[in-house]
Order: C-alpha cells, then structure tokens, then sequence
C-alpha cells in the first residue's frame, strides 16, 4: 500500500485529502505515481497537470524518485513566502 496526502488547491479540486492505494507493480518513480493518477479520469489529469511539488516520506522528491510500498507520498501546490 501506498499512502496519498492532497494538499490545498490539490484537496479541494481532487475531493479528497488523502488514500491509500495498493502500489501498482510498474509504478516504480513518482513520475509514474503521477501519471497513473493522471489516468483515472478528465478531473485528475487536469488537477495534475498544473504545477506542484512532490515529497516522499516527508523528503522533497523528483519525478525520478523511487517508491516502494509503505511510502507516504505528499502532493501539493508550490508555496511562497513574503
């Protein structure tokens, strides 16, 4: 299994805050996480495809990074400050 956490514009446009999904056996990279969320559905694609950023396990991630089952993976909209 593999815990999502939607965070901000990414909650209130997904409808959800967070899931937990079994980890599909070629989602190996949190590019690959993305685009078989991307897959779902019209509402996932577009919410997705807008820019956001990625941590895994609390550690900020590429699209290369890998994941494994039992990853948290967090989602959600670039933050600025002032």
């Amino acid at each position: 299994m593999i815990r999502i956490l939607y965070f901000a514009r990414l909650r209130e446009e997904l409808g959800c805050a967070s899931e937990e999904l079994p980890l599909p056996e070629a989602v190996t990279q949190v590019g690959q996480l993305v685009a078989w969320l991307k897959a779902r559905d019209m509402k996932w694609e577009q919410a997705l495809t807008s820019n956001f950023r990625v941590a895994v396990n609390l550690d900020m991630a590429s699209l290369t990074t890998p994941l494994a089952d039992g990853d948290e993976v967090a989602l959600f909209p670039p933050v600025t400050g002032g």
